[in-house]
């Protein structure tokens, strides 16, 4: 499965429907404290440029809200110096504005003279870089201590070059060396560096308001009503210790209600207030002030703090039109991800009884998920990968192949649906609806037409009408596909025989074994079973050591693994032994990462430095990155091993790692990375899972469906 994943991950869908055209921003903020990761600087001696471990510093000097890029260099005219600007590819993020100008904020603190400023070009992947241009042209007053916007016409780098394909922004050392000492240090800060259109300057007619602020053991939450004015490019935040002397300390996309401000300090009072920003940057008038008190919290409020966060991905962070979830935020606003909307719709029931909205609240969103769902587009009855809110059609953003049903995410889906079916059970006309078209969905899935041929031994992953089943992706365990063969077993109107789970996904066929060992590099558990004891741990089942944890997630959101039992093992054993093997691979540490120990842990699949990637405790595929829904979602598992990560990814990291929707996706410390996105298919686990772990809510839904008991027992007669 990972295989299939890291190839379509890397794929591009050429069609972006309906989607609002963003700049394309080069630098807004770094995630990490140090230095930006996306960028490279180089220097030939005698000249110099300032880097940290081959990258741009950057500092949080009180100049703009987050940090800027710190440029602090000696220009000879024996030497060079270059500091490349990469373009961070953001998943979804791929409908752009026509800009016309780079644009970007400039602060000289030295005593620098407008000849000795940077030179600046641009360039696309692996070309030679744009004309060279000087700075000086395009600053009509050089000013000490203060931002200077500078624009620069994109056709003044050339015109062979395409705006859409730039990669990079180039800081050089000017061309024409200035006659001065060749130990002058000069020191400069650049800051928004986009790809944009020269502003409007379109007044704000928005007057700002704060709602709330809640404070937690280190972090105060601040919210305010959702912004509509198109003049908003920013809201500004603004915070102060004694309610009087306000400092800047961050900025919010306006599509986002809220802001989590990581102070580091417990039992504090803080105050806030916010400003609007335009795309002249210039800002409203302050808004309300609201405060709160940071304290300590028990265990259970730790819980509740990080389930909550990760709830309003779906809550707060959900498609508009269909209620649904995303593939990831920030990226594509109206694509929505079928598989992640099932993990977010046990995440809504969860939600739902811990009262973070209301019962009707909840009615309202799954009266609108369910019939978006009724009218959207299937095939065979299985949902695509990727749906267009707009139009409820196939969005094949993994590529043309991808245009037609997926079965896994639609299993995926299935698993969240058939909870929220159980959880709907009163006997009132809106619940009474929702259970209905929940089962029509269900009933409507043919799940033997993706076998392909009555006498197929295997499911198949995707069928399109015009594509047929050009991917040819069988379904072979171990991996996160279990819940797809239950699910088909399990179908009252459409079901396979209950022999393709030992045919299909526990396969012991020549094929099933060259495919495990395939992905897995090594033939250990390449029959299905393993029997192999890995630091100190007996795995009955599993490919390699156990693979990336989602493994003992996806599958297990609803389907209680307490429950599920085989001819080989029960899969609650069998997937807390995964997750242990995990651990002590990451407290062992073989490969030296930095940060891995017994409160940092849990390898998986996430967004990574350049794409997507699935990690797993074996050296080969252990590139350095922490998922924090790695050891989150293992709260069943190992409760302990996890709290301990909660706390230290909150404690230690929460600074760069922690914001609106919880944790950020992944984290990297060798690298000083951190993703600046959040996943649907990462966030919701960690909400569910810690719910199995306290109350066994979504198991217990999931697992009263009769169909599913009756699947569970066909499995259980085929396995004596």
């Amino acid at each position: 499965m990972k295989t299939i994943l890291a190839v379509l991950s890397l794929l591009c869908s050429i069609a972006h429907a309906q989607e609002r055209a963003q700049e394309k921003v080069f630098f807004t903020n770094s995630p990490m404290s140090v230095n930006y990761f996306y960028s490279e600087v180089t220097y030939r001696p005698p000249s110099w440029l300032k880097k940290s471990d081959g990258k741009l510093p950057v500092t949080s000097k009180n100049f703009t809200p987050g940090n800027a890029l710190e440029l602090e260099y000696v220009s000879t005219s024996n030497g060079t110096w270059q500091a490349k600007v990469l373009y961070n590819t953001i998943r979804g993020i791929d409908s752009f504005k026509q800009g016309t100008h780079i644009i970007f904020r400039l602060y000289l603190e030295s005593e620098t003279t407008i000849d000795e400023l940077p030179d600046v070009a641009v360039s696309e992947s692996e070309k030679e870089p744009s004309t060279i241009l000087s700075l000086k042209s395009y600053i009509g007053r050089l000013q000490k201590n203060n931002w200077m916007r500078i624009a620069i016409p994109i056709e003044d780098f050339g015109t062979q070059f395409n705006p859409a394909n730039l990669a990079s922004i180039i800081f050089r050392q000017p061309s024409t060396v200035a006659p001065r000492s060749d130990t002058t240090l000069h020191r400069i800060y650049v800051d928004q560096i986009e790809l944009s259109n020269i502003p409007s300057g379109q007044a704000i007619n928005t007057k700002p308001q704060l709602l709330t602020g809640e404070a937690f053991e280190k972090h105060v939450d601040i919210d305010w009503p959702v912004i509509t004015d198109p003049s908003v490019k920013y809201v500004k935040i603004y915070r102060s210790e004694d309610n009087k002397t306000f400092i800047p300390v961050g900025i919010q996309s306006r599509q986002i209600k809220r802001y989590a401000d990581y102070v580091d300090i417990t039992n504090k009072e803080f105050f806030y207030k916010i400003t609007l920003v335009n795309e002249s940057y210039h800002e409203s008038s302050f808004s309300n002030v609201v405060s709160a008190v940071t304290k300590k919290m028990t265990d259970d409020q730790w819980l509740d703090m990080v389930q909550r966060a990760n709830f309003r991905y779906y809550w707060e962070g959900a498609e508009s039109q269909s209620g649904m979830a995303l593939e990831n935020i920030p990226g594509r606003q109206n694509m929505i991800a079928s598989g992640a909307s099932g993990f977010g719709i046990m995440a809504l029931i969860v939600g739902t009884e811990r009262k973070f909205i209301t019962r009707e609240q909840a009615i309202e969103r799954f009266d609108r998920i369910t019939r978006f769902l009724e009218k959207a587009e299937k095939f065979h009855g299985a949902y695509s990968h990727f749906i267009d809110s707009h139009t409820g059609k196939v969005e094949p953003f993994f590529g043309p192949n991808d245009n037609g049903g997926d079965l896994v995410e639609t299993s995926f889906l299935m698993q969240g649906l058939l909870a929220a079916q159980q959880y709907f059970d009163r006997n009132n006309e809106a619940e009474r609806s929702i259970r209905d078209r929940i089962q029509r969905i269900w009933e409507g899935i043919e799940w033997n037409w993706y076998r392909r041929s009555n006498d197929s031994k295997f499911l198949f992953w995707h069928w399109s009408p015009d594509k047929t089943w050009v991917i040819n992706h069988k379904l072979i365990g171990w991996n996160e596909t279990m819940i797809t063969y239950l699910l088909a077993i399990a179908s009252p109107t459409h079901p396979i025989p209950a022999s393709l789970y030992y045919s299909g996904w526990a396969s012991q066929s020549d094929e099933a074994q060259k495919y495990r060992i395939g992905w897995g590099q090594t033939t250990d558990g390449s029959h299905y079973t393993n029997g192999k004891i890995y630091y100190g741990v007996p795995l009955k089942v599993g490919v390699s050591n156990g693979g990336p944890l989602f493994f003992t997630h996806y599958s297990y959101m609803g389907a209680d693994p307490r429950h599920i039992r085989d001819a080989f093992t029960d899969y609650f054993s069998n997937n807390r032994n995964i997750a242990l093997i995990n651990y002590r691979y990451c407290v062992e540490n073989p490969e030296k990462h930095k940060g891995y120990g017994p409160d940092c842990w849990g390898l998986t699949a996430s967004d990574g430095m350049w794409n997507y990637s699935a990690n797993e405790p074996t050296p080969h595929a252990d590139e350095g990155k922490i998922t924090p829904t790695g050891a989150l979602a293992s709260f069943p598992y190992l409760p302990d091993e996890s709290m301990a990560a909660l706390k230290n990814y909150y404690n230690q990291y929460g600074k760069f790692l922690w914001g609106e929707y919880g944790f950020r996706d992944a984290f990297n410390l060798d690298e000083s990375w951190c993703s600046e996105i959040y996943m649907g298919l990462n966030q919701a686990p960690i909400v569910v899972m810690i719910e199995n772990y306290r109350t066994g809510l979504i198991w217990n839904l999931f697992m009263k469906n009769k169909d599913i008991q009756n699947a569970l027992a066909k499995i259980s007669r085929h396995s004596r």
